[in-house]
């Protein structure tokens, strides 16, 4: 007896997804948009690979067999540790210092690309996911970071987004500098501080003060230990958070020139603004911050009403690019969510979440005559027409049809020996005849008008396939 075969089931590891085509559409054609803005302000695209050095991505082996301490890793047959890159910064500073005789500096460049996070996945979050990047390697005033914000805001307008948006600025000098003025000194205590800060915009400066003190009990009952700080030093801090900095603070100063800038070129306080609760990449960025926040409103899984978020943002990081030199080197850039900005395009309309047009399908009626289906193909193809001939098994007219409406093809041309006798073929446009056959009810009124679907010369096949909407709209989008 023949031992049944065992199967292997066919399932994503978790945190993964597959893209369709739909899905990758809607991402070309975002990113398309958000790779013009990036060149227009004169950046030049640079690609990485997947993997790096572990130690170049700033990931140091932990005591254990595999350094997965957020990263995926593996070890190459000289035992040098690899890891998957979990961001896009780490791999430019690499490829910047690798390469920086021949650079030129300051050093202007986007990538976008995928990035592995080895961390448990939940609900939209993901171990595999894209971001888009921009990055000004060597320019170390704030004219660099402003420059940075005002690209945010020209990306987001250029994807439809305009009014729907701001750019929040800060400063971590500024941060740091109210920190040394409340007299907060613990790494811990710091951290504790300026994640309560963090939550101003969702709980508001009372919340703010109970995360300051010792602590903050939520709806729930969850409670979240405070940072334990006098009241002298809460009020330093809540002053802050007000609008009122200490004297002498250095990041102010940077701000100002960059408030002077947005003002120059345009850029109101509807676009891009100055936020002091603005915290990011604690231990990462060294001096301007900021974030690109959509300011309109959707359900949470609680079918609350809340603001859609952050999709994106970046800072000032000198220090990242001076682990492979020995002199300073600044560096000033912003990453975007793809995934996420992705989603919000489609929840205010301006991202399809149609599948793209298909191929028009040239049906194979007599399988004698394939060589003259792949001629009326070729023709289809040459007048740059997305077209296939069907090289299912079956010669069922309906299953071909069907094929060609999962395909979501536009169209499929018919010729079967009446036709060819005649020197014709015929031509079904798939989307007219599904839109007409909505006001058909009766089976045989539908068989006798064919909705959609007319006759042409041999030699006109080019030309009537595409005047079609769909196919006109797609060659004008693609030549």
């Amino acid at each position: 007896m023949t031992e049944k075969k065992k199967l292997i089931a066919p399932r994503l590891p978790r945190g993964f997804e597959d893209k369709h085509p739909a899905d990758i559409a809607a991402i070309a054609e975002m990113t398309a948009k958000i790779r013009q803005v990036y060149e227009r302000y004169g950046f030049d695209p640079v690609e990485t690979p997947l993997f790096e050095y572990t130690e170049a991505l700033g990931k140091f082996l932990p005591d254990t067999d595999r350094p997965n301490a957020g990263v995926f890793s593996l070890q190459d047959d000289d035992e040098a540790w690899l890891s998957l890159r979990y961001d896009l910064t780490a791999p430019l500073a690499r490829h910047f210092a690798e390469n920086f005789n021949d650079l030129a500096k300051p050093y202007r460049s986007y990538r976008a690309g995928y990035v592995f996070r080895n961390e448990k996945p939940g609900p939209g979050r993901f171990r595999q996911f894209m971001q888009f990047d921009a990055d000004t390697v060597g320019a170390a005033g704030p004219e660099a970071d402003a420059e940075m914000c005002m690209m945010m805001a020209d990306t987001m307008d250029a994807l439809g987004l305009a009014g729907k948006y701001v750019v929040k600025v800060n400063n971590r000098k500024v941060l740091d500098g109210v920190l040394e003025a409340a007299g907060v000194t613990s790494d811990e205590q710091k951290l504790t501080v300026l994640r309560a800060i963090d939550k101003l915009d969702k709980f508001g400066p009372e919340g703010v003060k109970l995360l300051l003190g010792a602590g903050r009990k939520d709806e729930s009952g969850d409670f979240t230990k405070g940072a334990g700080l006098t009241d002298a030093q809460q009020q330093v801090v809540l002053d802050y958070v007000g609008g009122t900095v200490p004297d002498g603070n250095i990041g102010i100063a940077e701000l100002d020139v960059m408030h002077s800038l947005f003002d120059a070129a345009g850029y109101g306080t509807d676009k891009i603004r100055i936020d002091p609760s603005v915290v990011r990449g604690l231990e990462y960025y060294t001096g301007p911050v900021f974030e690109i926040e959509l300011t309109f409103k959707v359900q949470n899984e609680k079918g609350q009403d809340v603001v859609f978020g952050s999709v994106g943002g970046g800072g000032r990081y000198d220090g990242l690019v001076s682990r492979f030199r020995s002199e300073p080197v600044p560096a000033t850039g912003f990453s975007i969510g793809v995934s996420r900005l992705a989603h919000a395009l489609k929840l205010t309309g301006n991202l399809s979440t149609e599948p793209p047009v298909g191929p028009v399908v040239v049906l194979v009626m007599d399988k004698d005559q394939t060589a003259r289906y792949q001629q009326i193909v070729s023709r289809l193809r040459k007048a740059g027409i997305r077209a296939e001939m069907y090289l299912g098994q079956t010669k069922n007219f309906g299953k071909q049809v069907a094929y060609a409406d999962k395909r979501n093809a536009p169209a499929v041309v018919i010729e079967g020996t009446q036709e060819r006798e005649k020197g014709i073929v015929q031509i079904k446009d798939l989307i007219a005849g599904k839109q007409a056959a909505k006001a058909i009810t009766d089976n045989a009124e539908w068989k006798a008008e064919r909705p959609g679907q007319f006759e042409c010369g041999f030699d006109e096949i080019e030309a009537r396939i595409a005047a079609l909407p769909a196919v006109a709209a797609y060659l004008k989008a693609n030549t």
